[in-house]
């Protein structure tokens, strides 16, 4: 089954490892698309998400609403609605949502996001 075309509304939401809230957007177990996914991750107000990394994906995350603090690898970088951050395989990230209202953004992963490629990290 190939699905065109996904309403924001009208998709489940689900808390992935890292403890952020994710509606996938597209997704090749879900609608059928081949190489990538996409979902809009929001934080709450004052949280942040767990410490991780993928093996396989590289991900694009696009700032939609809110400010946050990235932490990627050594670095750590405020970041705003229109900001867009690459995250490599293999690198240590996680971001906290700064503001008073909720931090929503874009993630595209390719490959597609898949639990058994998000490896937490003890802090």
């Amino acid at each position: 089954m190939f699905i065109e075309k996904t309403r924001l509304a009208e998709i489940e939401p689900f808390t992935t490892a890292d403890g952020s809230t994710i509606r996938e957007l597209m997704h090749p177990a879900v609608h059928g698309n081949q190489n990538q996914s996409l979902a809009e991750a929001t934080i709450t107000a004052g949280c942040i998400t767990r410490l991780h990394k993928h093996t396989d994906s590289e991900e694009l995350y696009h700032v939609i609403q809110g400010q946050g603090e990235m932490s990627l690898g050594d670095k750590r970088f405020s970041v705003g609605v229109g900001d867009t951050v690459c995250i490599k395989p293999g690198t240590t990230h996680q971001i906290r949502n700064t503001g008073e209202n909720d931090l929503k953004i874009l993630c595209c992963c390719s490959p597609q996001y898949s639990h058994n490629d998000t490896e937490l990290i003890e802090t």
